[in-house]
């Protein structure tokens, strides 16, 4: 018997080669798999923040997972995408080591956002958007400084190691689950013929096509799944618990690394409309429109004598994360945070219906001192090209008057480009956390704590000369992430309040620290012909979302003392306001003729029957706005219908949703961000034109 002849005679060889049914059980259940864990996922994140279901019914979260799911879903088809793919190559179905290895790390990265989300969503009642980017944008060292010493990061990172393991062990065991049995004996060349390329080619198509309409979300005509489709019930809580962190961020990264002129409010009306619109809302009898060809609102204001005060000086003071669903004198139910506040508001004029432009420390810096608005895919102006024009804001106001100035910080000006953007507007006075010696506490992420701050604010304005009228900004910082705090602490920790007692707890320092510098700045001579504003730079979220916008992160108190303050104008004051009228509102207690073109408006000179009205925008919420009066808030969601809703705040908040849509709201919110906009991008916001400014 030849060679040959011998080997003819040998068995045939065996082989186990992928088969379609086996390479689409591996990945249906390998998808399921996803599943449960993007489903545990959520179910952790209800968990971890149960603090905010309230009085919600169990139905409510049986219909967030089911909204979950589908958002899930879509997520899960991204992580299949490569096995679907690989059915036109049987090399690639039998590729199974590269499958569990892309499964494994798809799983561990999605993973790590869900357990990033818990806290993120605990502070900011957002699930995962470009509020990350722009953390990172700034000082690195900083942010991570601030992750490490505020949230449990080494056992997330364990859990998240640990977690990664099994993750890719249950892989592993799907893998042997679905593996065909070795073949029948065939020669080499029939192998190939198991799983022809146009069944495989047909197969594809089928899967497609369910992809295709998984991620969609649905089988109706329009738009696929948006965030908006989560937004089902009466819970706030619940419909965010709906949404996929994952594709949140998916969708910031998509607008964050894009030219912010790109995802700029878009025109929704002719210009001369939207301008019309805007100067309804900001013009007053007291106001002259100049350069009305090619300014917006740019106008001579000039206040009567008659509500003028007899001061000489300006001292703001922007209070971290003072939010008034906390403030006593607001009606908190929960007692105790703020006493020292509390009693100033006694001595001055509190606004009650007040709020923070947007709902960061950015935003409440640029709209209280330059009077501009937060604007969609602006939220960082003092970071951006358009950061560089001159606003018409209360550092050029007062330089030209000869007022010297005072800018007293907790940290480091470098952040959020505050040195650069505020030295650009005309102030030349910055003392921050270089410039402490010995402080009584040096937080290791941010600086020196209030205490120390408000010390040397108090100082420094008492050296001040005599001669010569100031303007100062004194700005707190303790009562935020990761809330580190002096080891003997002047005030009683907060027990009793779950998850915010942390954030309560500094917020009764900062109200302390308040306390203290009023106590020193009463016995300095400037204290007496001096015009002090307080006001928050934003919220922070409390045991119920009012709305999706959530109010309790942007209502925030707004004081004034100074000499004549209550007899003029008594204790309280309902009009609504934003910080972009705190400029104006000063300038009206200064008096004399003031040519500006801030975007609000001097509250306490209103026409009669003028309740107020404001625009509002969270950081990180892309193009989602609201206007504010009174009594109803109209929120804009990009490319949805707009909702209202007829809101409380006190000590009883509440917000219901209403059917009717008020079309003059409408208006005025989109005729205000399309003027406003226009006006930023043609740098034509500050008391002159840019060409006049170049002059």
């Amino acid at each position: 018997m030849t060679s040959t002849e011998a080997l003819s005679q040998k068995p045939p060889f065996r082989i186990s080669h992928p088969t379609i049914k086996s390479h689409l059980a591996f990945t249906l259940l390998s998808a399921l798999a996803l599943l449960v864990l993007y489903t545990l996922l959520r179910g952790a994140l209800l968990a971890y923040n149960r603090d905010l279901i309230g009085d919600s019914p169990l139905a409510v979260f049986i219909e967030a997972f089911y909204n979950g799911m589908r958002f899930d879903l879509r997520v899960i088809v991204y992580a299949c995408v490569p096995l679907l793919l690989s059915l036109f190559s049987l090399r690639a179905m039998g590729a199974r080591g590269l499958h569990r290895l892309w499964l494994t790390f798809f799983a561990s990265v999605t993973l790590f956002l869900g357990l990033t989300e818990l806290d993120f969503y605990r502070e900011f009642h957002q699930r995962l958007n470009s509020l990350v980017f722009q953390y990172f944008e700034e000082d690195t060292r900083t942010v991570m400084s601030m992750l490490w010493n505020g949230f449990p990061v080494g056992r997330y990172l364990l859990a998240w190691a640990l977690a990664t393991v099994l993750l890719y062990l249950l892989f592993k065991r799907i893998d042997l689950l679905t593996r065909p049995k070795a073949a029948t004996a065939v020669a080499p060349g029939a192998a190939r013929s198991a799983s022809p390329w146009y069944l495989r080619g047909a197969v594809f198509v089928v899967c497609l096509l369910v992809a295709v309409v998984i991620a969609r979300g649905h089988l109706r005509q329009g738009p696929p799944l948006r965030w908006g489709d989560a937004y089902t019930t009466d819970s706030m809580f619940a419909n965010q618990l709906g949404l996929n962190g994952t594709l949140t961020l998916a969708d910031a990264a998509s607008h964050s690394f894009s030219s912010h002129r790109d995802n700029a409010w878009k025109a929704t009306m002719e210009d001369a409309q939207a301008l019309k619109l805007t100067r309804e809302m900001l013009l007053t009898p007291l106001d002259t429109l100049v350069d009305a060809d090619s300014a917006a609102v740019r106008r001579d204001f000039n206040p009567p004598a008659a509500n003028t005060l007899p001061i000489r000086n300006v001292v703001v003071i922007l209070m971290e994360s003072f939010a008034g669903h906390s403030v006593g004198a607001l009606g908190s139910p929960i007692k105790g945070i703020t006493p020292y506040f509390d009693k100033l508001a006694e001595e001055g004029l509190l606004f009650d219906r007040y709020f923070s432009n947007g709902t960061h420390t950015h935003q409440g810096m640029f709209a209280t001192m330059a009077c501009f608005p937060n604007l969609p895919s602006f939220e960082y102006l003092m970071r951006s090209p358009e950061g560089a024009h001159q606003f018409s804001g209360l550092p050029q106001l007062l330089s030209a008057r000869g007022f010297d100035n005072l800018y007293v910080y907790n940290g480091n000006f470098q952040w959020d480009n505050q040195s650069g953007f505020f030295s650009n507007q005309g102030m030349t006075n910055f003392i921050g956390r270089e410039d402490f010696v010995n402080p009584v506490f040096m937080d290791p992420t941010w600086g020196v704590s209030d205490q120390d701050m408000f010390d040397r604010g108090a100082a420094e304005l008492a050296k001040l000369p005599t001669d010569k009228p100031f303007y100062a900004l004194l700005q707190t910082l303790s009562n935020h992430t990761p809330y580190a705090l002096p080891k003997d602490l002047p005030v009683a920790p907060v027990t009793e309040h779950g998850t915010l007692n942390d954030h309560l707890t500094a917020m009764r320092y900062a109200d302390w620290a308040l306390g203290q510098f009023f106590e020193k700045a009463k016995q300095a001579p400037y204290y007496k012909n001096t015009l002090f504003v307080l006001v928050g730079d934003h919220g922070f979220g409390g045991q119920q979302q009012l709305t999706e916008m959530d109010l309790f992160r942007f209502n925030v108190p707004m004081l004034l003392i100074g000499p004549g303050v209550q007899e003029k104008f008594g204790k309280r004051n309902h009009t609504v306001g934003t910080q972009i009228d705190i400029v104006p509102t000063i300038m009206g207690r200064l008096g004399g003729e003031t040519r500006h073109q801030c975007w609000g408006r001097d509250l306490l000179n209103l026409p009669a029957g003028d309740t107020g009205i404001g625009v509002i925008k969270p950081s990180g919420g892309e193009q989602t706005v609201a206007i504010v009066n009174a009594e109803r808030i109209l929120i804009q969601p990009k490319g949805f219908e707009p909702r209202q809703y007829r809101y409380q705040l006190g000590a009883q908040p509440a917000a219901e949703r209403e059917s009717e849509i008020d079309p003059q709201l409408k208006q005025h919110l989109e005729g205000f961000l399309q003027t406003a906009t226009n006006s930023l991008l043609n740098n034509t916001a500050g008391v002159k034109d840019s060409k006049q400014q170049e002059q």
